[in-house]
């Protein structure tokens, strides 16, 4: 019985490896959704996201109430950066996603997916689009 086990076994490692070196390294962190006026990023939940045309490349300029009413698109413990996909270290201690170096963020009046309603606010939030 011990023979037979073992090409299964050997088998089935073979398959994992292989499945394993074709995967990609990670996901990108942000999909793109429809919107009212077209493809946008959105987070997990489908939710807008945004840039902030106060924003340098790599650096975030909205903190405090800012960021209350526009919460940074939070990267988890562990995230790295790949590709097109940055992560911003801001002075708050919050490691924010950036996309082409632009910071990205939720709006608090997004209230379901697909909601635009910070498009333009104040005319420097914009849609993150891809």
């Amino acid at each position: 019985m011990t023979r037979r086990i073992r090409p299964v076994l050997a088998a089935i490692a073979l398959a994992m490896l292989i499945g394993t070196a074709n995967a990609p390294a990670q996901d990108a962190p942000a999909a793109t959704g429809d919107t009212a006026k077209g493809k946008a990023f959105v987070d997990a939940k489908g939710m807008t996201l945004y840039t902030y045309d106060r924003d340098t490349a790599g650096r975030s300029r909205c903190s405090g109430q800012c960021a209350d009413l526009w919460p940074p698109f939070e990267a988890p413990p562990g995230a790295k950066p790949a590709g097109d996909w940055t992560i911003v270290a801001r002075g708050d201690g919050v490691r924010q996603w950036a996309h082409k170096g632009k910071p990205l963020y939720l709006w608090k009046d997004d209230k379901k997916p697909g909601d635009v309603t910070g498009d333009g606010v104040n005319n420097v939030w914009r849609l993150a689009k891809p």
